[in-house]
């Protein structure tokens, strides 16, 4: 029921590349949805895939990450989820049952099966024969915290979702509870998309579990997203179609290069581990290529290194994706401003001649400015153009 195991050489590699002390830092949902949405990154795909802790790497470069939960929001959060499955999981079946399966028997007493083992591997394997045995079943079970594996960039990911929930027909749901508060029926909609592309990385892994099952169970592209109610503590819960998350973000992982092509390519000795010289880091960083965008800032532990190196080198990505599309074959800022300047550049790329048309404008509306000066002081000089 495992997933199969990568080959030895590719993680003795992997614990090279991490510092062969130190153990490998777990790959969540969350983080492999950021990794998803940013598939051109090799430097992330190789440090999520490696387990590199990014935030202590980040330290020891001299830039760290400004964001992150903060203790009380750890502690709410908890706090709400040990609510909603008290008592075996029976407020939380209840809710799966009213937004999802209202056709069902109610659930009067759930199963929850122990899912005890050693290690991810373990608890990987004794999940799956916990999905095989629930529907076999043909009751209600809550899986607590199940331990997943999804295949990213040909290195096993071990996910764990808040919970999993196996109906009497055998289907499987994808149940995400978070602390953030659903107002009138309504929540937060950054939040909510979030938790859906969260949610969406499960279902990717349960399809690979079902998949070695026979027959396929279903699972569900309906999750369930179980917040508190208003301003109190009690839980509600939402029913979230995530098909397009879900096909957004397998066609994104698809994409990913191998993790073991990208170690293959890196200076030999080439180390992240915590503790090395500042200088040695980043130059052990600075040889995996990365793909920095704004977006970043909000789910990168390395995106105020990548920042400054992609201003440096004058890179459009740093301004965002979507005029890094629109500039076509022009990946810099001085491509930019010469193509504006008609210095250099293609006339007959788009790119190019709306960039002309925008300097002739710009110099007719600075030209428009000079009467505003009626006594006698100097006409305003040229503004430099922006970078």
């Amino acid at each position: 029921m495992s997933p199969p195991p990568a080959k030895p050489g590719v993680w003795g590699r992997l614990a090279e590349l991490r510092g062969p002390a130190v153990p490998p830092k777990a790959l969540d949902a969350r983080a492999l949805a950021a990794l998803a949405a940013n598939p051109g990154c090799e430097r992330r795909a190789l440090l999520d895939g490696a387990g590199v802790d990014k935030a202590g790497l980040a330290e020891g470069l001299g830039s760290p990450a400004s964001f992150g939960q903060s203790q009380f929001a750890f502690m709410r959060g908890n706090a709400f989820e040990a609510r909603v499955k008290a008592d075996g999981g029976a407020e939380l079946l209840r809710l799966v049952h009213e937004n999802l399966d209202p056709g069902a028997e109610p659930p009067r007493a759930g199963t929850v099966p122990d899912l005890t083992a050693a290690g991810p591997e373990g608890r990987t394997a004794r999940t799956a024969l916990a999905l095989r045995d629930a529907c076999a079943a043909g009751v209600w079970t809550l899986l607590d915290h199940p331990m997943l594996a999804l295949d990213v960039a040909g290195s096993p990911a071990f996910l764990e979702p808040d919970a999993v929930v196996v109906h009497p027909d055998g289907t499987w749901t994808v149940v995400e509870i978070k602390s953030f508060p659903l107002l009138d029926g309504s929540a937060d909609p950054a939040k909510v998309g979030a938790a859906a592309r969260q949610s969406a990385v499960y279902v990717l892994a349960l399809e690979e579990v079902a998949a070695r099952l026979d027959p396929v169970p279903d699972v569900r592209h309906r999750v369930l997203l179980v917040c508190p109610k208003d301003f109190s503590n009690l839980p509600t819960a939402s029913a979230v179609d995530v098909r397009k998350q879900r096909a957004v973000t397998r066609r994104q992982l698809d994409r990913l290069t191998r993790v073991e092509d990208i170690a293959a390519a890196l200076p030999e000795g080439t180390c992240f581990a915590p503790g090395l010289p500042a200088d040695r880091l980043t130059a052990a960083v600075d040889a995996v290529p990365a793909a920095y965008a704004p977006e970043c800032l909000a789910a990168c532990e390395l995106a105020f290194h990548c920042r400054a190196r992609s201003r440096e080198e004058g890179a459009v990505t740093s301004l965002g994706r979507s005029l890094r599309a629109e500039l076509g074959g022009l990946t810099t800022v001085d491509d930019v401003l010469a193509a504006a300047r008609g210095d250099a550049g293609d006339p007959a790329d788009p790119a190019v001649a709306a960039l002309r048309r925008a300097a002739l404008l710009r110099a007719e509306a600075l030209r428009g400015r000079e009467p505003a000066h009626p006594t006698g002081q100097a006409a305003l000089p040229e503004v430099a153009p922006c970078r």
